[in-house]
């Protein structure tokens, strides 16, 4: 069982380690597979719905790495071996699709951000909302690189909106992605990060963290979107699993973890 001292452990492994999601059996080896890029804010998210699809497809192996939106985009097009890319940032995909490296975009969620900090914090975030971010004990705000990572733009933009990045732009801690963000939190590295609520949720639920929900209206909307890399052998499983995605099931999982899903796209 996990406990609360090794947290940044259990991220560390869910975003650098690819998945073997299903204990292997002595014809793993002839099983298909497909390897997926995918945003680090789907890291929990993704686990559960790669479960589900390799019980309804026994013969399917799905194995998948998480990072940075933007990382992903640049190795792909430098040949790097993906068969599925989930974006945190439908733009990535969508030039993938312009330069006819994948297939069609499809928008499979819509994300969101949170103030986040650790549960042995002696604010209570909750009644604070964003005056937690001004708070004399708040020394760093871990965000994640807006260079590159799509929530990091995001708490960027809600800042910029609020009027209040200049004043708090010296206490930004930026991590590589939207995980390593959550993990200065949690160790105290930072004493609040603005983090998506896919993480925060599962955070909250083993007693790490609290979080307060940041108003959608005062950043711009996080449109995710996939694409099918252009690899003919593998499209029949590709295309099973993202259908798995897009059905009730699928997006079941996706509103567990905060996701809002497009209207009218349930299967």
């Amino acid at each position: 069982m996990i406990n609360k001292h090794n947290l940044a452990a259990f991220i560390f492994v869910f975003l650098f380690t690819v998945l073997l999601l299903l204990p292997g059996d002595a014809k793993a080896n002839t099983k298909e597979e497909i390897l997926i890029a995918a945003a680090s804010d789907l890291q929990f998210a993704m686990v559960d719905i790669i479960h589900s699809f390799e019980k309804k497809e026994p013969g399917a192996r799905v194995k998948i790495i998480f990072g940075s939106s933007g990382n992903f985009f640049h190795q792909i097009l430098n040949g790097a071996p993906f068969d599925l890319y989930f974006s945190a940032d439908s733009k990535y995909p969508k030039e993938l699709e312009k330069r006819q490296i994948s297939g069609e975009v499809t928008t499979y969620g819509f994300g969101r951000i949170v103030l986040m900090a650790p549960s042995s914090s002696d604010i209570r975030i909750q009644t604070l909302g964003i005056k937690f971010l001004f708070h004399p004990s708040v020394k760093k705000i871990a965000i994640a690189n807006p260079a590159h990572a799509p929530y990091g733009m995001a708490a960027v933009a809600f800042m910029r909106g609020q009027n209040i990045y200049e004043k708090l732009k010296d206490k930004l801690v930026m991590g590589e992605n939207i995980s390593q963000a959550a993990q200065f939190v949690e160790s105290g590295a930072a004493e609040v990060g603005i983090i998506a609520l896919s993480i925060a949720i599962k955070a909250r639920e083993l007693g790490y963290v609290s979080y307060w929900e940041i108003p959608a209206a005062t950043h711009p909307s996080i449109e995710q979107g996939f694409t099918i890399l252009q690899k003919p052998k593998k499209q029949q499983l590709t295309k099973k699993f993202t259908d798995f995605v897009k059905s009730r099931e699928g997006e079941s999982i996706l509103m567990k973890y905060g996701f809002n899903v497009p209207a009218g796209s349930r299967q």
